[in-house]
């Protein structure tokens, strides 16, 4: 399906100059002088790499149809991570390299979205924030009260993160899986 460039947003996938791409953020831009444009940032979904480039606004873009499965995080086999359909009961195995930067961020029984494109996968999608139980973290020392005074928290999933010295070794978080920072208490 084509669609006219001033009708795109964050978050589509597009096929743009035979490459499949998602956006990841845009600009109109407007100059004093000659026609306007639109900058986009794109994440190639196919090799990772990010990519910037310019359009005239009066072109018209492919949008690529991404089927989504609802899937259950069950467990990793060293080289691939298994997901279960929650509709079909079928187990996906997703090879380890696709999921790179998402692994700090997964759990047991985590719901995550398995993304494909004419059956080819493509990657996933973790829900915005995810509750983790805080395993290790040093206890806030008395008298450090300096504004926003942060410590080192390590989660269940490995991952380390800055928390507020209030935060305590067996509390759940909330941590945003999109810049992997700490959202509240749960």
């Amino acid at each position: 399906m084509n669609i006219n460039i001033n009708d795109i947003k964050n978050g589509m996938t597009i096929i743009i100059d035979g490459n499949l791409c998602m956006i990841q953020e845009f600009q109109h831009v407007k100059p004093g002088k000659g026609s306007a444009f639109v900058r986009i940032k794109l994440k190639n979904l196919r090799t990772g790499s990010v990519i910037e480039n310019t359009y005239n606004t009066n072109i018209k873009i492919q949008k690529a149809h991404v089927d989504k499965a609802h899937t259950n995080y069950l467990y990793n086999t060293g080289d691939s991570y298994v997901f279960m359909n929650g509709e079909t009961y079928e187990q996906i195995e997703v090879p380890k390299e696709k999921l790179e930067e998402f692994i700090p961020f997964i759990k047991e029984g985590i719901e995550v979205d398995i993304n494909t494109y004419e059956g080819e996968l493509i990657g996933i999608s973790l829900p915005e924030k995810v509750e983790y139980t805080v395993t290790a973290t040093e206890p806030a020392v008395k008298g450090n009260t300096t504004n926003n005074a942060q410590k080192d928290a390590t989660i269940e999933t490995g991952y380390t993160v800055k928390v507020p010295l209030f935060i305590n070794e067996g509390e759940k978080i909330v941590i945003t899986t999109k810049d992997g920072k700490y959202a509240g208490r749960a």
